[in-house]
């Protein structure tokens, strides 16, 4: 365990960060650190910076604030990079890279433990589960966990369980779930607004995913792909293509589902999902320079779509 406000002693500017291409956990995550150190660190000016999430999360406290300008020059005294590796976070890298301390706190089994301090816990649920126990750390801390903390820490937990369903949810996941509500949020509303509500064109983009999805391996693989051109054909941003992969993860038989989906040119984006703990999908990524988790993980690989696939087979194959 650290204490996060201890590793913030003396600091009179402190960032927070996560991923590119930040999920529901490191949004939730993000914010609920920074809205928990401008309450505990009041002298220190303290910013979040992470891409700008959709209209989703406008729920959470202070979203309007994040930091979308990369472009000042200034060191950090303290950088904390939530729910991520320290050279997974875009823009925000120029700041991890000249912080006098980086804090790494995560629950990916793929982070072996980046920064000055770091606190990974891949058993966990998700960030926002190590976080909570991080700030209940000493009960002076614990009593400046409000109802916008709690919300955004309940969205963190929920996005990486699949609102509790998925094999890494444990008892010590429901305890915590059960302390978050406690506090007088709407829950069931936030759900449905945060995970499970769909756009028109979210909704036509997975329409089209699934239609065009097709097997490998006698049905143990299943495989989608979007391009930039479908994506223009719909209007379609990145952010709309979430869920995606989710849907090709439960067709029957299905132990691992493949999204590809085009960046850029000759860029591939790559998202897998498991069946089973089994099946360990984090090991591909990293293999390819991303990470994850045993059943979902991510990477980025420059190539044809063709390209891509086959690379990545290749290596699916060996875990199957």
């Amino acid at each position: 365990m650290i204490d996060i406000v201890k590793e913030c002693q003396g600091a009179k500017i402190i960032g927070v960060t996560g991923h590119t291409n930040p999920d529901g956990d490191c949004i939730g995550s993000c914010m609920a650190l920074w809205q928990f150190l401008k309450k505990a660190c009041p002298e220190a000016d303290c910013r979040v910076m992470i891409e700008q999430p959709d209209v989703t999360y406008q729920v959470i406290k202070g979203i309007d604030e994040i930091v979308t300008d990369y472009t000042e020059d200034i060191r950090y005294d303290v950088m904390f990079v939530l729910d991520s590796v320290t050279t997974r976070c875009g823009e925000a890298e120029k700041y991890i890279e000249t912080a006098k301390k980086v804090v790494n706190i995560d629950h990916h089994v793929s982070n072996s433990g980046e920064g000055d301090v770091s606190f990974v816990v891949p058993e966990a649920s998700s960030c926002g589960e190590v976080l909570y126990d991080l700030l209940c750390y000493k009960d002076a801390y614990k009593q400046l966990i409000d109802q916008d903390i709690a919300l955004a820490i309940y969205i963190a937990i929920i996005h990486d369980t699949g609102v509790l369903q998925y094999s890494n949810t444990a008892p010590k996941t429901l305890r915590i779930v059960a302390d978050l509500v406690e506090f007088g949020f709407d829950f069931p509303k936030l759900i449905d607004k945060t995970f499970y509500e769909n756009t028109y064109v979210q909704s036509q983009v997975m329409g089209r995913a699934l239609l065009e999805a097709f097997p490998l391996l006698g049905g143990q693989v299943m495989v989608s792909r979007m391009d930039q051109r479908t994506m223009g054909f719909y209007g379609a941003v990145k952010s709309d293509l979430q869920g995606i992969v989710n849907q090709l993860r439960i067709i029957k038989g299905v132990k691992v589902a493949i999204f590809i989906y085009e960046t850029g040119t000759q860029e591939q984006k790559v998202s897998m999902r498991s069946s089973s703990d089994e099946v360990d999908v984090s090991k591909v990524a990293t293999y390819f320079g991303g990470g994850g988790h045993v059943r979902a993980a991510g990477c980025n690989i420059n190539g044809n779509f063709y390209d891509v696939l086959n690379a990545v087979m290749e290596q699916v194959e060996k875990i199957l």
